[in-house]
């Protein structure tokens, strides 16, 4: 019968490279899940701001997304419902536009009639919350500001809508 043994020294490599590859997103500068997110000051389209004053006490829904994605129309149409629905509850819903032309975005949600904050400031909010380039990618954080989850791909609108329950501190 033929044994076949692994050498240490192969086998403690691959346990390190494992680690590594575990430790990527908070090598990233990445929120691990679970972790408090120290939120920046960032510039909204409207000419505000959002940053930790705005978000404390409050449940934060922050939707990644770009103006040519189609899958993220459809998304943010479910998104926009949940911002009427949060309104006068614990929860913010921030849109983070991908893309690099601050007109267009402006356009977009003009046309789209979205109520929701928006900012074009993505690089710095991708390296903190999400660093995976998937769009659109939802991230969830709760009242006491820890990330709950980050969810890539489209939702389906009763999925999006079960967010609301951050703002009750249900999760």
């Amino acid at each position: 019968m033929f044994k076949h043994r692994l050498p240490r020294r192969a086998l403690l490599q691959g346990l390190s490279h494992a680690a590594l590859l575990a430790a990527a997103p908070r090598a990233l500068g990445a929120v691990a899940r679970g972790e408090s997110v120290p939120w920046p000051e960032i510039s909204l389209l409207d000419g505000g701001r959002f940053g930790p004053a705005q978000a404390q006490g409050r449940a934060v829904v922050a939707v990644f997304w770009s103006v040519s994605c189609p899958f993220c129309r459809r998304h943010n149409e479910h998104v926009q419902q949940l911002h009427r629905a949060a309104q006068g509850k614990a929860l913010t819903v921030l849109g983070i536009a991908r893309d690099r032309d601050e007109a267009a975005v402006r356009r977009h949600v003009a046309e789209r009639g979205y109520g929701f904050a928006v900012t074009t400031e993505h690089v710095r909010l991708a390296s903190l919350l999400a660093p995976r380039n998937v769009i659109p990618l939802t991230v969830a954080v709760n009242r006491q500001g820890r990330l709950v989850q980050a969810y890539p791909g489209e939702m389906f609108e009763a999925d999006v809508m079960e967010l609301l329950a951050l703002a009750d501190g249900r999760t």
